[in-house]
């Protein structure tokens, strides 16, 4: 069999095949053969239709495109093999001469994976700095008066409101959805209403209800209420004073498995430090490809960036119906888009995935990376560890999906790892 491959543009390539009549023509005789085994013929068991008989009722020119057909079927992926060509997706197959005692010949054309021009990654990697993990005080405090607040305790209170107090209240304007009434709970001179609204609200106790006007500012964010007044009537649900505990050594122990307060300050500490250090990690692995795929260009094959949106697409529905509790349909109707307008909104991002893809994926070639059954088979179970049974798991969970993702995964930290210790 002759064999000729030329590249094509687009990350694409020619295959041309010729059989000669001689290595043809086994595939014509299992073309008979297939025919006779499903031929229905007075006198003759299936597959013993003789053969003269199937080319007389099946006609030579259909014979000829069934062997023609397991022809392809059988020489096109054994090349793909031998030749250890990266293709991408089902090929294109044109058939170019076939006929009895003539050679056959036949072409395909198929996306590949592109050739990656590697830059020197390993110097990049080297030359992007890491930066310097340091834990402010202030963070300390603020972490610290986190929690003070966490543990508040709220007491109701008969008093006037005064600035500072917890308060909850009932409020209308006949300006405002036609006099809805809403709710609102706040801290009274935090609330961040209209300007005057919340003074108004000091000194009431509660139950009492309060009517009074104030301006809108001119540069309300509702033009048609712009620089006008609005009725306002408030009243009075809960009044409450906030009781915070003293940060001290007493104040650490009720938080568990702390001796003293500063026992919790090295914890919070420790604790800051390790979200600062596993932040720094992505923004430097970030870093690194971005400069890698810079210095790297190539032609993205765009079968690929068409498989990438439509997975960011799926994505983006799973999202929605799981959070918002509606349909993707519902909710493109209200954004006012079509699938096809979501699906290529995605198209950079897409670009920018699929090339880093292919960059780390030369990488871990050129660098011999390798993920072996066992650190699959560990992802896994740790991830169906979050189901509460095995049959839920069977019922929900891919597992050569499952398995792919994990690969995929496992790889790509290891080609991170690699360049980040450098």
């Amino acid at each position: 069999m002759k064999v000729k491959i030329n590249k094509l543009p687009k990350s694409k390539i020619e295959i041309l095949f010729e059989l000669s009549w001689q290595e043809f023509s086994p595939y014509l005789d299992k073309a008979v053969l297939d025919f006779s085994e499903r031929m229905e013929f007075k006198g003759f068991r299936p597959g013993k239709v003789p053969r003269e008989i199937v080319e007389k009722e099946i006609g030579q020119g259909k014979i000829l495109e069934k062997a023609a057909e397991l022809a392809i079927r059988e020489k096109y992926p054994k090349i793909v093999i031998e030749r250890n060509l990266e293709v991408i997706g089902p090929p294109e197959v044109e058939v170019l001469k076939l006929a009895l005692k003539n050679p056959f010949i036949f072409r395909t054309k198929v996306n590949v994976l592109p050739e990656i021009p590697l830059p020197d990654y390993r110097k990049i990697a080297r030359e992007t700095p890491k930066k310097e993990i340091v834990v402010e005080e202030k963070e300390v405090e603020d972490t610290l008066k986190w929690l003070r607040n966490s543990r508040a305790k709220f007491k109701d209170l008969e008093r006037e409101a005064k600035e500072g107090d917890l308060v909850e209240i009932e409020y209308q304007s006949p300006q405002i959805e036609n006099g809805k009434v809403y709710q609102d709970r706040f801290f009274l001179g935090k609330g961040h209403f209209l300007a005057g609204f919340e003074d108004n609200l000091k000194g009431m106790k509660r139950g009492e209800e309060k009517e009074f006007e104030i301006d809108f500012p001119k540069d309300y964010y509702q033009k048609e209420l712009r620089g006008k007044k609005a009725k306002f009537k408030v009243k009075i649900i809960k009044i409450q004073e906030v009781e915070l505990p003293e940060i001290n050594d007493n104040f650490a122990r009720s938080l568990g498995r702390f001796e003293n307060l500063e026992s919790l300050k090295k914890s919070i500490r420790e604790g800051i430090s390790r979200e600062k250090e596993i932040s720094e990690k992505e923004r430097r692995r970030s870093e690194i490809l971005e400069r890698i795929a810079k210095a790297c260009e190539f032609e993205i094959p765009e079968v690929l960036v068409s498989l990438e949106k439509e997975r960011m697409l799926q994505d983006l529905k799973e999202k929605i119906e799981k959070e918002l509790k509606i349909s993707f349909d519902e909710y493109l109707q209200r954004i006012k888009k079509t699938k096809e307008e979501m699906r290529d909104s995605f198209s950079k991002l897409a670009q920018k995935r699929v090339k880093n893809f292919l960059i780390l994926r030369e990488i871990g070639k050129k660098e011999e990376v390798k993920v072996n059954e066992e650190e699959i088979t560990e992802a896994i179970n740790n991830f169906l560890k979050n189901y509460p049974s095995a049959q839920k798991a069977e019922r929900e969970v891919n597992l050569d999906r499952l398995k792919e993702y994990y690969k995929g995964v496992i790889y790509n930290e290891k080609v991170f790892q690699l360049l980040e210790n450098l």
